[in-house]
């Protein structure tokens, strides 16, 4: 007997079609999986049979055989498991072959016949919508990511034995999600908590209303951390495009806890500086997305960034210039999103202590020098804003507090946002100052005849590169939306060259 049902795998954050056959022929008894599949999806065979009997099913002494097609694409995972179980039944004719018609099937099996959660229900749930299944099957902690696409029917159920009877009964097990609308989760940390600081604050300000990238370099304890963890704050809310992008790439990542509602939070990833070139861009024999993508649309911040070894650090580059990251193997290519606002932190030598006039360095000139080239030229140049931390006095620590709270800064952010939404409306892809052409900027972004001429006299003088004048036109323009004034003019120009390294990279 020869059965077929309809599942889907996932390459990247997008899935594609899988139909799972399964023939149950006379001969020895036997389990053979073929169509490319990975050691998890080969032990399906060792669950599937524990979960088929001790939910009640009679397993015969068969040759078993299932595929997975198409035959040349690696399948990978434990989502196999249940399209093979219900596949298989119908083979033994325990199932009616009509139950399943129309059905896309995803979901692991625990050996007592539970349906666990798998990874990639959103890109699953978006898959079935474009090709319009009667319904989508996912396990019960999956419904909540798989509701947030509404476009096509979700059914689940708690174990295998209760999916079947409803199969056989006609009634299909729908399920309306019940997790609350996603939400921002407002941040417990407050900018008001940073004594002094104001020029960084005033930074962080800029980064958020532009998505701009930032580094900021100063003495251990001088708050670096504490800012960095405040920025989120500050964040406008995801929209309903970013919000779906975000949950498909945590899912993937397996970073996103089963049944959790969604939150419109922008993500904010913090790796250790011990972190390998795969885990922060992404990669393995799966492979699955890095920090770079699971911090897309939010923040990634880097503490003690000079540790990285140099070659990771490097391998920033390509995302933080195209937004997304190409890892090429030898049978095919995944593609993940990573448009991310990157925050290092970093000391200005080993010590710590280089530059504090409070303070006796102990780091020679050559360690300085050398601790400082971990960062190369090329990625200092993509950083838009480069920040000095002072240490704060500690006098200061127990005076009464006067900072200027989150809440303030994030309304100015959000209206600088609302300004550059309506200039880039027409522009597909732009949504922030940090994402425009930098030739766009000067033709149609406002710039004054002084602010140009004053951003032409210092990129010469400072030996700014090309890629190092457009990222300061950005901030420019950032500031100018910051300010409420259509034009950017010296001023604005000013300040941005200000956020400029002391010795300006061209490589």
């Amino acid at each position: 007997m020869l059965a077929a049902i309809r599942s889907a795998a996932v390459l990247g954050i997008e899935a594609y079609d899988v139909i799972v056959e399964v023939d149950v022929a006379a001969g020895l008894p036997a389990w053979t999986i073929v169509g490319l599949a990975s050691s998890a999806v080969k032990e399906a065979r060792e669950r599937v049979s524990a979960a088929l009997t001790n939910s009640g099913f009679a397993l015969p002494s068969r040759r078993v055989t299932v595929n997975l097609s198409p035959a040349d694409v690696r399948k990978d995972g434990t989502a196999f498991d249940l399209p093979i179980a219900l596949a298989l039944l119908v083979a033994l004719g325990a199932l009616d072959a009509s139950a399943i018609s129309g059905l896309l099937v995803a979901g692991e099996l625990g050996l007592d016949g539970s349906i666990r959660p798998i990874r990639g229900a959103l890109s699953l749930a978006r898959s079935a919508a474009r090709s319009g299944v009667r319904a989508l099957i996912v396990p019960i902690a999956n419904a909540a990511e798989a509701g947030l696409v509404t476009q096509t029917q979700l059914a689940s159920a708690p174990s295998l034995r209760v999916l079947v009877d409803a199969l056989r009964s006609g009634t299909l097990p729908v399920v309306v999600p019940t997790a609350a609308p996603a939400q921002r989760h407002e941040c417990a940390l407050d900018f008001a908590d940073v004594v002094g600081q104001g020029a960084a604050k005033r930074a962080f300000e800029i980064a958020a209303a532009g998505g701009h990238n930032l580094l900021m370099v100063g003495p251990p304890g001088a708050g670096k951390t504490m800012l960095a963890r405040r920025l989120p704050g500050i964040l406008p809310e995801l929209t309903e495009d970013e919000l779906l992008e975000v949950v498909a790439v945590h899912s993937v990542g397996g970073v996103l806890a089963p049944g959790a509602p969604p939150s419109r939070t922008p993500p904010f990833r913090a790796p250790h500086h011990t972190i390998s070139t795969a885990g922060l861009i992404g990669g393995g024999s799966g492979p699955r997305p890095g920090e770079v993508s699971l911090a897309h649309r939010g923040v990634l911040f880097l503490d003690e960034l000079l540790e990285l070894p140099r070659h990771v650090l490097d391998a920033m580059r390509q995302p933080l210039e195209d937004g997304r990251v190409v890892i090429a193997r030898a049978a095919q290519a995944v593609s993940y999103p990573a448009r991310f606002q990157l925050v290092g932190a970093a000391n200005p030598c080993p010590c710590g202590k280089y530059g504090d006039p409070a303070m006796s360095c102990q780091c020679s000139l050559a360690d300085v020098e050398r601790y400082r080239a971990r960062l190369s030229g090329p990625l200092a140049d993509r950083v838009d804003l480069h920040v000095h931390v002072g240490a704060v006095a500690i006098a200061a620590l127990g005076a009464e507090n006067i900072e200027e709270r989150s809440e303030k800064m994030r309304t100015r952010v959000l209206a600088a946002r609302i300004i550059q939404r309506e200039r880039y409306a027409k522009i597909d892809g732009v949504r922030l100052n940090s994402e425009a052409a930098g030739r766009w900027l000067l033709a149609r972004g406002g710039v004054t005849p002084e602010a140009k001429a004053l951003l032409e006299q210092a990129a010469t003088r400072l030996g700014i590169s090309a890629r190092g004048y457009h990222r300061a036109l950005r901030v420019a323009r950032t500031i100018a939306d910051l300010d409420g004034v259509s034009a950017v003019n010296d001023g604005a120009v000013a300040e941005a060259l200000s956020y400029r390294p002391a010795t300006a990279a061209t490589g």
